[in-house]
């Protein structure tokens, strides 16, 4: 008899994404994805305070699909009350680091607890932390803002893409060094995305009216192309150097330093409270 877990089982999510969450999570996306970019389709006026008018209609449409998320797994059996406790938990703990880098110079502390909880815990479970670990945090320090609901959107998406990480590639199993360097790769990857994402969501409104850089600034009504290349050297020259890059190189440095004793206390928890079956081989 195999024991369970064995070198050649590939790995189960702890809390496996059903076809009515997979649902839900695109629809929220593909919204949320809207909110970022309708500015390239709709023409964009610039205001004094980004979004200070469509953030709370942006953050009340947020709550909704999470509360969805949560009941559509715990009637697929996805999530129950331990997975939910683990939920609160891991928020807290997320609230609680963030502030040890408060973003100085891109240094970001919570997203390297997102990508491994994504990875071990399953897509739904990482969306869901991604937004209540920003909300959370965002309490404690003060934070809460027109930025909010768009940060609680881009780090649900961080830790969701985790979640949808392969366990495979080329038919061989990743495990140890292997997932730890493409967890790695991830987080430097994400940290860009996570940059590029969030920069949209003030650019037409900051840049719109810039006369120090017109090139890099917002067009209303110009063709997507146009701007879609304006915001990209925007990005490249504003943030990409040094906020992104410094974001990046901390999710390396914590994924590669602590990932290993992380991913190991993330699986036993998940292996204590019975989210997923065991799989075992019994010899006939």
């Amino acid at each position: 008899m195999e024991p369970a877990g064995g070198g050649d089982t590939q790995r189960i999510r702890a809390l496996p994404l059903g076809p009515r969450s997979a649902a839900v999570l695109t629809l929220a996306s593909i919204a949320g994805l809207a909110m970022f970019a309708w500015p390239f389709v709709l023409p964009a006026s610039p205001a004094s305070v980004q979004h200070s008018l469509d953030a709370p209609y942006v953050f009340v449409a947020i709550l909704p699909v999470l509360v969805l998320l949560i009941l559509v797994q715990l009637t697929e059996g996805g999530m129950d009350a331990k997975a939910l406790a683990m939920l609160g938990v891991l928020s807290a703990v997320n609230a609680a680091v963030r502030p040890l880098g408060a973003g100085t110079n891109g240094i970001e502390t919570v997203f390297f607890l997102l990508i491994l909880s994504g990875r071990v815990l399953g897509p739904g479970f990482g969306f869901t932390l991604g937004c209540t670990s920003l909300f959370s945090s965002a309490l404690l320090t003060s934070g809460v803002g027109p930025w909010l609901p768009f940060q609680m959107l881009a780090s649900g998406w961080v830790a969701l893409g985790a979640g949808l990480l392969p366990d495979r590639i080329f038919g061989r199993r990743l495990a140890g060094r292997a997932e730890l360097a493409m967890l790695a790769a991830y987080g430097a990857l994400s940290a860009y995305l996570f940059g590029l994402i969030m920069n949209l969501w003030f650019w037409p409104y900051l840049a719109s009216g810039t006369a120090a850089n017109p090139g890099l600034a917002y067009v209303p009504g110009a063709p997507v192309g146009e701007n879609l290349t304006r915001f990209w050297w925007f990005t490249l020259i504003s943030s990409t150097a040094v906020w992104d890059t410094g974001r990046a190189v901390t999710n390396v440095f914590l994924v590669l330093v602590l990932g290993t004793p992380v991913l190991g206390a993330l699986r036993r928890a998940a292996r204590r409270a019975n989210f997923a079956p065991i799989v075992r081989y019994e010899a006939v």
